[in-house]
């Protein structure tokens, strides 16, 4: 492999690599040295392929890139935005909901994204994966908790893990008889396609327990041929996978990339599941929306597709109060004066509920009809 080709097939981790290869100015690489030395950077070959250096806006590029906009804290971000410590009974779990917990198995990941929640624990200079003995006490929690039906494989990025640990950490777990599912969050099969294996596949499959796939995508750019390979090679092989994305400004805050984005998800045979609301992680103001803006972009989602490509708004309530749906208002309460309803003995008119709907296109309909 000659220099250049080494270059091209490289993760890039240092911003003086971000501007050899022409993805950052010279000019920033102060800032972009001080944003790295506070939050990891990684940028894998895939992703750095996508990345057009000629536009200042580019979708992936804000996504992976560092900015200097990342060293300004704005009011109520949290190391912790989403209440993860809050509710970790022990080291690797957090047990937010009754029927589930997230596994925290490693800290790292193919890139990190700028946006990332869980960016002042993730990277260089942390913990890489779980002790031996903090895998065993984790285990040994969700042994012990019978309420425990599903265990989410998180991190970092599960998928970082070889096939050969992958196998066993799923077996441990498909062992535990009420451990019915097990939900494996990753970005790997877009941002390093080439780590889904048929090996990796084989790995994911266990008796005892349905594997779900739940794959990080924002923008379709990011569903390349290779990545829809990686992804029909699970699918294919019996994993269902839904999706997750997160709302970004500048990345896929209008109409008609949203809709690209859900169109291509189903094209994949993956399901949209969820559209985060950015949450509040230290200098990730930038790439925030507001939630009224959200809100408007789901109401022009449901008028554009159809409803298999329709994924659930949701905002992480800080402090670790767990996710609620945030998507538009299409349902309100009135009451009007009916006439009088002798079956109650009653002399004067009676109030009686009904409904304001609002539409896709923002248009008010009374349920019950009027007569």
């Amino acid at each position: 492999m000659n220099e250049m080709n080494f270059k091209l097939a490289t993760t890039l981790r240092e911003p003086t690599e971000l501007v050899a290869r022409g993805l950052a100015a010279v000019a920033d690489l102060p800032d972009l040295q001080e944003v790295a030395a506070h939050y990891a950077v990684a940028v894998t070959p895939d992703m750095a392929a996508l990345i057009d250096p000629d536009d200042p806006n580019d979708p992936i590029a804000r996504q992976f890139l560092p900015s200097a906009e990342e060293l300004v804290r704005a009011p109520g971000e949290n190391p912790d935005p989403i209440g993860d410590h809050t509710h970790s009974p022990v080291s690797g779990i957090v047990h937010r909901y009754p029927d589930r917990v997230l596994f925290k198995l490693v800290h790292v990941c193919a890139v990190y994204c700028r946006y990332c929640f869980r960016r002042e624990m993730v990277g260089p200079g942390k913990a890489t994966a779980l002790s031996e003995g903090a895998y065993d006490n984790a285990l040994a929690y969700i042994r012990a908790h019978s309420e425990i039906w599903e265990v989410i494989l998180t991190g970092g990025d599960p998928l970082m893990l070889s096939p050969r640990r992958l196998a066993e950490i799923m077996a441990d777990l498909a062992a535990i008889d009420h451990v019915r599912i097990i939900r494996i969050h990753t970005r790997v099969p877009v941002v390093e396609p080439s780590r889904v294996t048929a090996e990796m596949i084989a790995a994911l499959r266990v008796t005892g327990a349905a594997t779900w796939v739940a794959l990080h995508a924002n923008h379709a750019r990011e569903l390349t041929a290779r990545a829809r390979a990686a992804c029909a090679g699970m699918i294919d092989a019996g994993i269902p996978m839904v999706s997750q994305s997160v709302l970004l400004r500048g990345v896929n805050d209008d109409a008609v990339t949203l809709e690209a984005l859900m169109r291509a998800f189903v094209e994949c045979r993956i399901k949209p599941y969820y559209l985060h609301h950015g949450d509040l992680a230290p200098g990730t103001a930038h790439l925030r929306t507001t939630l009224a803006e959200g809100q408007a972009l789901m109401r022009a989602l449901r008028g554009r597709v159809s409803g298999l490509c329709q994924p659930d708004y949701v905002l992480d309530i800080p402090g670790g109060f767990g996710k609620t749906p945030v998507g538009p208002e299409y349902l309100s309460q009135e009451h009007s004066i009916s006439g009088t309803d002798y079956s109650s003995g009653a002399s004067e008119p009676q109030p009686e509920s009904r409904y304001r709907i609002v539409d896709y296109g923002g248009d008010v309909h009374l349920y019950p009809p009027e007569p």
